[in-house]
């Protein structure tokens, strides 16, 4: 896993783009292509905004913000 600074940095780049576009809707994978982010990262970056409840996971394994209906 990156070092701590640099994983805080994709939190907010990530947590800007699904503010700045609340109907982003991505998979795990797209997230990984999109941030640049190996598996592990990834999972725990996604992880954490689901269990803030700033992401849900769909059940049809996509990232959406958790505040809009999809």
């Amino acid at each position: 896993m990156p070092p701590r600074e640099a994983t805080h940095d994709r939190e907010r780049m990530m947590r800007a783009e699904y503010c700045e576009m609340p109907g982003l809707t991505l998979t795990k994978c797209q997230v990984q292509r999109l941030w640049g982010l190996d598996a592990e990262t990834c999972d725990a970056l996604l992880n954490l905004m689901v269990n803030e409840h700033f992401l849900r996971k769909t059940c049809d394994n996509q990232y959406v913000r958790a505040d809009v209906e999809r």
